[in-house]
């Protein structure tokens, strides 16, 4: 048997990445990982972690406008950027410490650097070369920035967080869920916010009730929709940049945001030295043992085109050094039913079938929704309203789908996600005991069938 530094060499030191060494080096596997950038991935430093705490200080302008009607008398909140961008900061560099301290407590060798596959057993970072038995791929995504004259000045979600000044005209291009979380966060935090999206609606692929309702109350809350629409080009002038729309409308704010997809993150990784052919997303296809198209070469995460949620490539990781170390009966992960959060305001959570599929799935199904003002807004005078959707196979009276838009929408999904993975039915809901008053009970008090 040929003698390797590693048997198991992970390129990436994302959520997954670090998952599956830390996994496998706690099975006694002598493993290495290699990192060129984020240590944590992009969940901690650019993406789910700094986003979550950009969304909590979004809300508090609403909070403090809706104090008033509870009897607070406040002075006029000020706004600093600096204070949020350096605290944020702080964070994620600690964060950064215990992904390393994890890593280097499980024994796991950390390499800094670009890693270039060279064989399928060699891998080349700056001047050194690691060989390994397995490799394991784990580098995730990048943000997609679409051609046109002038895109070079667009930000990502890669810089977006550590802007030097704060932009008080922002304009986001996309209608994803990344676009609609930034939306509402720059506008929340007191920006003159618009969106443009070349499609009607925002969210595709979302329920289109749950799409429709979210859009509104975005509306209501000041994020201009400039649906149909695509960027032309963007011009420099004075501190300002010009936005030339295809409808003839030339916009000007202080930045831009292209929040128009991402990509995997492949780019100079020597895939091709092995025969993997990522598609043009930049995926690379995999197995459901992710196995690539090398046998001896794995690859996880964003990276492999799944749903790009840090939870499903923990997952992966894990059945992946299960698979691979444990000696005990394989496993095949699950990506039915899947709960999902979107931070934008009012936040979206779901899990389970959207109305459209269930309908092309089932021959009959019976739709629950209720839409309302939540008990807070009351005395504050606020017009936010939420929305709960139960999507509901008629036949065997399972719920399929569940969809909730609202304040903690992502903290209430997550209960009722175990209930739509273990199949409950609609009868199960109707027999639970609602907690009173909360919003979340009017998910075990729907009665009546708003549709077939």
């Amino acid at each position: 048997m040929p003698k390797y530094d590693f048997e198991l060499l992970v390129i990436g030191a994302g959520s997954g990445g670090v998952r599956a060494a830390r996994m496998a080096a706690g099975r006694g596997v002598k493993v290495g990982i290699i990192e060129d950038r984020y240590w944590g991935g992009t969940c901690v430093n650019v993406g789910c972690v700094p986003k979550k705490l950009y969304s909590y200080a979004a809300h508090f302008s609403e909070d403090f406008a809706d104090a008033a009607g509870y009897g607070w008398q406040l002075e006029k909140p000020v706004f600093n950027w600096p204070t949020l961008r350096d605290n944020q900061k702080k964070e994620i560099l600690r964060l950064n410490g215990v992904y390393n301290r994890l890593l280097e407590g499980s024994g796991v060798q950390r390499i800094e650097g670009r890693g270039k596959i060279l064989s399928k057993h060699e891998v080349q970072v700056g001047e050194a070369t690691y060989t390994a038995e397995r490799l394991l791929i784990a580098t995730g995504s990048w943000p997609y920035i679409p051609d046109f004259p002038g895109s070079e000045l667009c930000l990502t979600s890669n810089e977006v967080f550590n802007l030097p000044e704060f932009p008080k005209r922002f304009l986001v291009y996309g209608g994803g869920y990344i676009a609609v979380e930034f939306a509402s966060i720059f506008k929340g935090l007191g920006a003159e916010t618009a969106l443009v999206y070349r499609g009607d609606k925002v969210l595709r692929g979302f329920d289109e009730e749950v799409r429709s309702f979210v859009q509104e109350e975005m509306q209501q809350h000041g994020i201009n929709f400039l649906v149909g629409r695509e960027i032309l080009r963007i011009d420099r002038h004075l501190n300002a940049l010009q936005v030339s729309l295809n409808d003839g409308r030339t916009l000007e704010v202080d930045a831009v945001l292209c929040a128009t997809g991402r990509r995997g993150n492949v780019q100079g990784l020597g895939l091709e030295k092995v025969g993997i052919q990522p598609n043009a997303a930049g995926e690379i296809p995999v197995d459901e043992s992710f196995t690539t198209q090398v046998p001896n070469i794995f690859a996880l995460g964003d990276v492999t085109g799944g749903p790009q949620l840090t939870p499903v490539a923990l997952a992966e990781a894990m059945t992946l050094v299960h698979n691979l170390y444990s000696g005990e009966e394989k496993r095949k992960l699950d990506y039915s039913d899947i709960a999902t959060a979107v931070f934008c305001h009012p936040n979206i959570g779901t899990v389970g079938l959207s109305e459209e599929e269930a309908r092309q799935r089932f021959e009959k199904v019976r739709i629950y929704t209720t839409s309302f003002k939540p008990m807070r807004n009351t005395l504050a005078g606020n017009p936010s309203r939420s929305l709960m959707k139960l999507v509901v196979d008629d036949q065997s009276d399972q719920v399929v789908g569940c969809h909730v838009v609202g304040p903690d929408a992502g903290e209430l999904i997550q209960g009722i996600a175990i209930a739509v993975k273990a199949g409950l039915t609609k009868a199960d809901f109707d027999a639970t005991i609602g907690i009173h008053p909360t919003s979340a009970e009017e998910l075990v008090t729907l009665r009546s069938i708003t549709r077939h």
